[in-house]
Parts: structure tokens; C-alpha cells; sequence
């Protein structure tokens, strides 16, 4: 599908689409998406759909790095990205981990790079010095994503989460912020 652009972005076919903030009516819809990955993919390491309660906390994280989007098609969420802590311990707090999944119809549209281009941009106003992404390999389409948003792969740590019965290789990305 070629991608159209109108004046909110990319237009998909049922309308422009929309990156704003989540909100609390979005969450089941970000549960499904979520899910479907839990229960048919690998890019997430979860092998049983989160509650609702892990999509609140996210939604109403107070840390100023911490940031939930979600990108809507006429009415529908069809994707969503956020930041969160990387690790709990304070020397950590201006390093946050990001992540962004779509729905299959809105794969390969540019809403990917729309969701990240606005998260990232949230994220250095907020004082976030580094953005880490983790990739589940293979999976050269987030791969590219990543690239194409200014992240550079330090390194892949082999076989560290079993899923579908096989072990799968991780990869970090990172991108620096404030440089």
C-alpha cells in the first residue's frame, strides 16, 4: 500500500492517522494488539497477556521520561509505543526502554516511525538521555524501524528467552538523545 500523507500524517484506508497521547479508553484496545503478539509472536517475551492493571500503570507513570501514545485510525488504535524505566536503580533514571507495536493491518505504513518520531521527540524534552530498544530476532522489520529512527545495535545476547519451543536472540538498540 502506498502511503498518503495528509495533514495529521499518514492516511490510511479509514482516514488520516492520528498520534496523540493514550488515554484510558485505549487500553483494551492496546491489551488486543498487546495479546495478539503474547499469544502468535515473539516480539515480546510475555507467554501470558499482562491485566488491564500493567496498561494503568504505564498510562499514569509520573516519571517525566515516561510517556504512552497511541496511533488512531478513524476511531480505532491501531498501534502504540512507550517509554519506561530500563532499570529501578536511581543512576538509571535519565536511560528509558521504548517499544512500539502495531496492528497487522497497520504494519509497513510509516505509523511505526510516526508513533517513535513523537515518543523520541517527548523523551528529549523531557531530559531522557538514552532510549534503549531490545529486538527479538529475527525481526528485520523492527530492525529497520529502529535504524531508521537513529538507533545504532550494540549487541545481541543469544538465547535468552524460550518461546514456541526455541530459543530466541535478542538484540539492543540504543540512541542517544541529547547529543
Amino acid at each position: 500500500m502506498t502511503e498518503r500523507t495528509g495533514p495529521t500524517g499518514p492516511t490510511g484506508p479509514t482516514g488520516p492517522t492520528v498520534v496523540r497521547p493514550a488515554v484510558d479508553a485505549d487500553l483494551d484496545a492496546v491489551a488486543a494488539i498487546y495479546g495478539h503478539q503474547v499469544r502468535t509472536g515473539h516480539a515480546t517475551f510475555d507467554v501470558v497477556a499482562p491485566p488491564r492493571s500493567v496498561w494503568e500503570a504505564k498510562l499514569s507513570s509520573a516519571h517525566p521520561g515516561d510517556h504512552f501514545l497511541v496511533a488512531e485510525e478513524a476511531g480505532a488504535v491501531v498501534g502504540f509505543c512507550y517509554s519506561g524505566p530500563f532499570r529501578d536503580r536511581g543512576a538509571y533514571d535519565r536511560t528509558r526502554e521504548v517499544t512500539v507495536y502495531l496492528t497487522h493491518a497497520a504494519a509497513g505504513r510509516g505509523i511505526g516511525r510516526r508513533l517513535y518520531d513523537e515518543l523520541l521527540a517527548r523523551m528529549a524534552s523531557a531530559g531522557v538521555h538514552t532510549a534503549l530498544a531490545v529486538i527479538a530476532l529475527p525481526n528485520d522489520a523492527s530492525e529497520a524501524l529502529h535504524r531508521a529512527c537513529g538507533f545504532e545495535r550494540q549487541g545481541v545476547l543469544r538465547q535468552v528467552g524460550r518461546k514456541f519451543d526455541r530459543w530466541i536472540d535478542v538484540a539492543w538498540w540504543q540512541r542517544m538523545l541529547d547529543e
